[in-house]
């Protein structure tokens, strides 16, 4: 039996504006327990930072809210938000990984606005999460299609996790090999590796688990691997009581995390806790596969169809709509490079298109789809917020 290797990962993200809205709704302990998942984390690695390595990611939405003074000054009295972002910064035993501004579900929108999102976010990731390189990539929502790959290229980025049941083998292949190992995959002359998640595993991270169960699992799915297996585990790390009791001993850091690393450092484990960056440098991927395009699977739908963005006939039309709005945006913005030096007021212009386009940004939140029809409304205002300004920057070009 080879080399077992486990990657864990943690999702944190939240809608935008969510924790102010919460504060402000009947729901304010759920604001509170949110900001103790992200000022808990750090300090549940304190003590195991020569075993632990777990992956991260922030949504830019998440990171915009961190940011914000209202949210800061809300819940100073709870949290010092730039004491624990100041922790992530300084921890090196998390390896983060990069995602999109607005936390798009990139297969959903247009292509022309996939550099938006993944250059903007990278700006703000550094600036709060301290990392100049950021090795791999998120796609919010797990949803992936090869034709990102040139763009997750130009900014860097060498790896992207995707779902192993969306890997298509070009030879056939034992089904460990297909969920256990790290593969090529390429687009318009660029490539990257596809790391699979364990579709499974990952179910019971997020829901709950006893780490002798995880430990006996990884040993009986890959025990008939002839190669240094990568075991793939990501979930949200801020969603469901198992993230957010207060009883941290009976939760995902004290129940099943750190018992998983003393077991590692007495030798007992059976696997080895791996930053996916460090495994692909020691074995890297030789052999190139396909991917389907698909998400990963939420409470109602397995995600190959993005059903749970797109179910609804408002849904559809929220989709449609951004569309449109992305088109004017674009074509507006050809005539300021075009014809901007020659405006009443090419600074003001210039501003109208840059606050148009963040509009139409935000409006393409996954969060303003996931909820069947309730939320799409929200990317509608944000919309129409969108042309008046764009309306307004066109008035100011000449012709």
């Amino acid at each position: 039996m080879a080399e077992v290797y486990h990657a864990l990962g943690l999702n944190m993200h939240q809608p935008p504006g969510n924790l102010l809205a919460l504060h402000n709704s009947d729901e304010r302990w759920e604001a509170r327990q949110i900001l103790w998942c992200y000022d808990r984390s750090t300090r549940m690695l304190e003590g195991f930072e020569d075993v632990a390595r777990p992956h991260m990611s922030f949504s830019g939405t998440l990171l915009k809210q961190l940011e914000d003074p209202a949210v800061r000054q809300t819940f100073a009295d709870l949290v010092d938000v730039e004491g624990f972002l100041e922790r992530f910064r300084l921890s090196r035993c998390i390896e983060f990984l990069g995602t999109g501004l607005y936390h798009p579900v990139y297969p959903l929108i247009p292509p022309e606005d996939w550099e938006a999102h993944t250059a903007w976010w990278k700006g703000l990731g550094r600036h709060l999460l301290g990392r100049e390189w950021l090795p791999g990539f998120w796609a919010p929502e797990m949803g992936f299609c090869k034709e990102m790959i040139p763009t997750l290229k130009r900014h860097g980025y060498r790896y992207v996790i995707v779902d192993s049941i969306y890997m298509k083998p070009r030879r056939q292949m034992r089904w460990e090999e297909q969920r256990y190992r790290p593969y090529i995959a390429r687009y318009g002359g660029e490539e990257i590796y596809v790391v699979p998640r364990d579709r499974e595993l990952s179910n019971a991270q997020e829901s709950g688990l006893d780490p002798g169960w995880f430990q006996h699992e990884v040993y009986e799915r890959t025990k008939n691997c002839d190669f240094p297996a990568l075991v793939t585990t990501w979930t949200d790390g801020e969603n469901g009581g198992w993230f957010r009791t207060v009883n941290v001993e009976s939760g995902f850091w004290g129940y099943f995390y750190h018992p998983l690393m003393e077991r590692f450092r007495a030798g007992t484990l059976g696997f080895i806790p791996v930053h996916i960056s460090e495994y692909l440098k020691r074995f890297p991927p030789t052999e190139e596969v396909d991917v389907y395009p698909g998400a990963w699977n939420t409470g109602h739908h397995w995600g190959g169809d993005f059903t749970q963005w797109t179910g609804s006939l408002l849904q559809k039309r929220g989709f449609e709509e951004v569309r449109k709005a992305s088109a004017y945006y674009h074509k507006v913005k050809r005539a300021f490079d075009e014809r901007g030096h020659q405006a009443n007021n090419p600074e003001e212009a210039r501003h109208l298109i840059f606050r148009a386009y963040d509009c139409i940004l935000e409006a393409e939140t996954s969060c303003n789809f996931f909820w069947g029809s309730r939320w799409v409304h929200r990317s509608f205002d944000g919309l129409e917020e969108a042309y008046r300004l764009l309306d307004a920057a066109a008035g100011l070009l000449p012709g």
